[in-house]
């Protein structure tokens, strides 16, 4: 269970072990994170820290990371940083000065990515992270931050070329499809927004509404009564938690009709049981479902690491796995395997095995570009259908069509 937080934010960093394990002689390795654990990003960063917690345990209980002769248990010292930047960054530096990490695991966003980025570059501190996929992250020539998660451009590009395909298959142009975005005013939505302009402009879409979520992401039932105006085909929402569940809140209250709406982190704010039935046909993008067939030696298949991470953590049962654990859990895999081909402790040489990974695991592939993105895995997108989250796309993983229209 996690310890309580101490004024300072600290969270013990015990790893609780599973059945089994025979890690009694292993030294430790120890990594930090600061993470939120409080603030508008709670949900997601214990989330986050889950994933972290369930893949320390999976390799402790199969005997560590080996390497040197030796075996190496993980524990990470947590810091709260409250769903702030400024203090995420300045969590970091204690973590690195004050104690002595070495070795770094993201934060929860891409905003608080995006703050502590320039620390760990400064100490040249190499950290894996798990969920700040904002592609400006990628573009500033860091050599020391890696990202398992697909870049956020991509996380409703799926939702429009649906809303092309329906078009099409109704006997109209993609070019009549109009489409409707708003999004949260952070570096994560904002690059999902460019990405959906992106992509409407290929098809000739007409972009009708183009809005920021107000800043407590409280209520957006001004942008609402545009749309029903205005009457788009296709609604693209972003806004992390909180922003999910005021978007399928007010579209039930305010009756809004549109044939096809995608909203991101639906699960993470438990839309279809705080919702019910209101949250059936939205469109929601994963990074990650336990439907897809990948698998590795440590996690087993996708589906085997939902049960046992359901099984795990009591806030899972009776409800999907997030995404948001699983990239986690991924991430802190391939530091495992980083050390191991590394054989090393040492941070650069740590560094050096990182950016040449190439790891088939049950999240999905995990390559990274030179730029430290993971370029080896899709995005996917679910569909709520009667309360359940099926993949309508991309094909290969598909296990539902597509209901459409909306209502």
């Amino acid at each position: 269970m996690r310890a309580n937080l101490s004024v300072l934010g600290l969270v013990a960093g015990a790893t609780m072990l599973l059945p089994g394990a025979a890690s009694a002689a292993c030294e430790t390795i120890t990594l930090g994170s600061a993470i939120s654990l409080t603030g508008k990003y709670a949900t997601n960063g214990m989330h986050t820290q889950n994933g972290y917690e369930f893949a320390i345990e999976k390799i402790a209980a199969a005997g560590g990371a080996k390497f040197g002769g030796k075996c190496y248990n993980f524990k990470v010292i947590y810091y709260d940083d409250e769903s702030k930047g400024d203090r995420a960054a300045t969590l970091t530096e204690r973590l690195i000065n004050q104690d002595k990490v070495q070795y770094m695991l993201g934060p929860y966003s891409s905003g608080m990515t995006k703050a502590i980025a320039p620390v760990t570059e400064k100490y040249q501190i190499p950290m894996v992270e798990a969920e700040g996929a904002s592609r400006s992250l990628f573009t500033q020539g860091y050599k020391y931050l890696f990202a398992v998660l697909s870049t956020s451009e991509q996380y409703l590009a799926s939702a429009v070329a649906l809303a092309a395909e329906k078009a099409k298959e109704s006997g109209k142009d993609p070019s009549s499809v109009k489409v409707a975005v708003a999004v949260e005013n952070d570096p994560f939505s904002l690059d999902i927004r460019a990405g959906v302009l992106e992509d409407a402009k290929k098809f000739g879409m007409k972009v009708v509404i183009d809005e920021q979520l107000p800043r407590d992401l409280a209520d957006m039932s001004a942008i609402l009564t545009k749309v029903k105006l205005l009457k788009p085909d296709l609604l693209l929402v972003s806004g992390h938690s909180k922003g999910a569940a005021t978007a399928v809140r007010q579209i039930d209250e305010q009756n809004v009709k549109v044939p096809m709406i995608g909203i991101t982190h639906c699960e993470a704010a438990k839309v279809t049981k705080e919702f019910g039935d209101a949250a059936n046909d939205i469109l929601c993008p994963t990074q990650w479902a336990e439907t897809m067939t990948y698998s590795d030696p440590l996690f087993g298949s996708a589906a085997q690491y939902h049960d046992e991470v359901q099984a795990r953590f009591e806030m899972y049962k009776g409800r999907s796995v997030p995404y948001q654990t699983a990239q986690a859990s991924a991430a802190m895999y391939v530091f495992m395997d980083a050390f191991q081909r590394a054989g090393s402790l040492d941070k650069e040489k740590v560094r050096d095995a990182i950016a040449a990974t190439d790891l088939k695991t049950f999240y999905g592939d995990i390559r990274f570009s030179e730029a430290g993105n993971n370029i080896a895995k899709p995005m996917a997108l679910r569909q709520i259908q009667n309360g359940k989250y099926n993949v309508v796309s991309p094909p290969e993983f598909a296990s539902a069509k597509v209901n459409w229209p909306r209502g």
